[in-house]
């Protein structure tokens, strides 16, 4: 006797005819039901809010990320500075010990041609270093990822990822 009113409740719970579209109800998409429900003034007022919304926080993402890269870009060029400055002052004496090392051999206007002539090669080559580490920067990825996403969440033709 216990089975059968398990039955009948079991019953009333698949059987979608008892429960008058309750069931699916339930099952039907956010989007099915609001394209039923709203009206097309609330549809575009709804869609302007959430474009707004999403584009506030893009720029905000941007920010977040410009901040990060600028502050990692500004404390690295900072150490680059200071041992710029350190090493210009080691670098300095040094060439002035080999001017006048060469000078003992030749008359010092050469030998201070010649090392002029060796620091601008150095000079050159660090400059083309320096500049191949810049252009590793990587800027903002996220924000571009992101961006990209937005046309496709545009088009009504395809669904929402």
């Amino acid at each position: 006797m216990s089975s059968v009113p398990e039955d009948r409740t079991h019953a009333r719970v698949i059987d979608p005819s008892t429960s008058m579209g309750g069931a699916s109800a339930a099952a039907e998409p956010e989007a099915e039901h609001r394209a039923r429900t709203e009206s097309i003034g609330q549809m575009f007022s709804s869609f302007a809010e959430n474009l707004s919304t999403l584009f506030r926080q893009e720029i905000q993402l941007a920010k977040a990320e410009a901040t990060a890269s600028a502050k990692q870009a500004g404390t690295g060029i900072g150490m680059f500075v200071g041992a710029a400055i350190g090493g210009f002052f080691v670098l300095m004496f040094l060439s002035m010990a080999l001017m006048w090392a060469l000078g003992s051999l030749m008359p010092v206007g050469w030998a201070a041609l010649i090392v002029a002539v060796i620091w601008g090669i150095i000079a050159a080559v660090l400059a083309q270093m320096g500049k191949k580490n810049l252009e590793k920067v990587k800027g903002l990825p996220q924000t571009q990822e992101t961006v990209q996403e937005i046309p496709p969440t545009l088009n009504p033709s395809k669904e929402t990822p």
